[in-house]
């Protein structure tokens, strides 16, 4: 009797430990998985989460002090297009450059959402995760969209003429004008490590 007891107890101290290690052991798996999480992954696993056609907007700061509302329509591998819902005047479209978000608010909810991302591969290989943002902008350049291109020292308005490997050339002129000879007031050389937002 006494024998079965001693055994009762090693067995239950024995369950213990492992289960203490087995949770260890999870919550450093927790600790990497999160430790591999982009910015990039997080706004996939908000966007994932919401209800489709569902109504909601993150709030982003950017590095050159502003911050707006948006929605994100498509994250590609170093941007994000989005539709601005700050604005009730008119609606916009918004391409993001990563590297130009200061932070991100984001709800209790979304908080938890991104949090619940996976590092996936086959998401990875999908096209926008492989697209660039020099070959969005080049895409606007083919399109001769005028836009609005928001860079720390201000917002410059006009026409993408040609996308370089590390820059855009920006024929500047009035919104709304289309692009002419005769209505270009100068062209500007845009770094795109200086882009901090485009408003298509």
């Amino acid at each position: 009797m006494r024998w079965d007891n001693l055994f009762d107890d090693l067995e239950g101290q024995l369950e213990q430990e492992l289960s203490a290690e087995e949770l260890d052991v999870r919550a450093e798996e927790e600790r990497l998985r999160l430790g591999r999480l982009t910015i990039r992954d997080r706004l996939i696993a908000v966007d994932e989460a919401q209800p489709k056609g569902a109504a909601y907007s993150i709030r982003v700061f950017l590095t050159d002090g502003s911050a707006l509302a948006v929605r994100p329509v498509t994250v590609g591998r170093d941007w994000f297009s989005a539709d601005v819902v700050d604005e009730s005047s008119r609606a916009a479209q918004c391409i993001i450059p990563i590297a130009a978000i200061a932070s991100i608010a984001l709800s209790r909810e979304q908080l938890a959402a991104s949090l619940t991302a996976e590092v996936d591969e086959p998401r990875r290989s999908a096209l926008p995760a492989r697209l660039s943002l020099s070959f969005v902008l080049r895409d606007l350049c083919r399109r001769r969209s005028t836009l609005e291109v928001r860079t720390p020292t201000g917002t410059l308005r006009g026409t993408i003429d040609r996308v370089g490997r590390d820059h855009l050339d920006l024929a500047v002129h009035e919104a709304g004008e289309p692009r002419r000879d005769s209505a270009v007031s100068q062209s500007r050389l845009v770094p795109l490590a200086q882009v901090v937002m485009v408003r298509v």
